[in-house]
């Protein structure tokens, strides 16, 4: 069957070992975009800050993060609403935004990182170093072979 092919593929048996693990990803994206503000929210933006020192140009925070410039925009236009960040031009290029922590978005970033921290180090504590280091491993092939699935795909819409 040619891998473009989506005819003939019946669905997965309800308690397939593919689906309880799959709904099981969901669940985990769900709960970190909830609890960990997502990749591009408020929490990350601050975080990314924060570790460049408190101040990066709007270009270097879009080419940190994964998300769109307006998305980007919008994040930054309710933090300075927030007094976390100010926004000013850069000296050396008139056309760059530079963006500033302010000392209240330092104090709110260093609560964000060491919460993150905090949660990082809980949210895996029910498991073993050993069992870590399997699942890390595990899941870089997961993500390995999903990003060659999302290669064949983009070439089928090529062609």
């Amino acid at each position: 069957m040619d891998s473009c092919d989506t005819q003939g593929k019946r669905e997965p048996a309800e308690e397939s070992l593919e689906r309880r693990t799959l709904h099981d990803f969901g669940y985990f994206g769900h709960f970190l975009h909830v609890y960990e503000g997502g990749r591009g929210g408020k929490q990350h933006i601050l975080s990314k800050l924060y570790y460049r020192d408190g101040h990066l140009t709007q270009r270097e925070l879009l080419e940190a993060t994964s998300i769109s410039s307006a998305a980007l925009s919008e994040v930054l236009s309710k933090l300075e609403c927030e007094g976390l960040i100010t926004r000013s031009r850069s000296d050396q290029d008139k056309r760059q935004q530079v963006i500033l922590l302010t000392d209240e978005g330092h104090t709110r970033a260093e609560e964000t990182v060491r919460a993150r921290e905090e949660f990082e180090e809980m949210s895996l504590g029910v498991l073993t170093e050993d069992e870590k280091s399997a699942l890390v491993d595990m899941l870089d092939r997961v993500r390995a072979h999903w990003r060659e699935i999302e290669g064949r795909k983009a070439e089928c819409k090529r062609n």
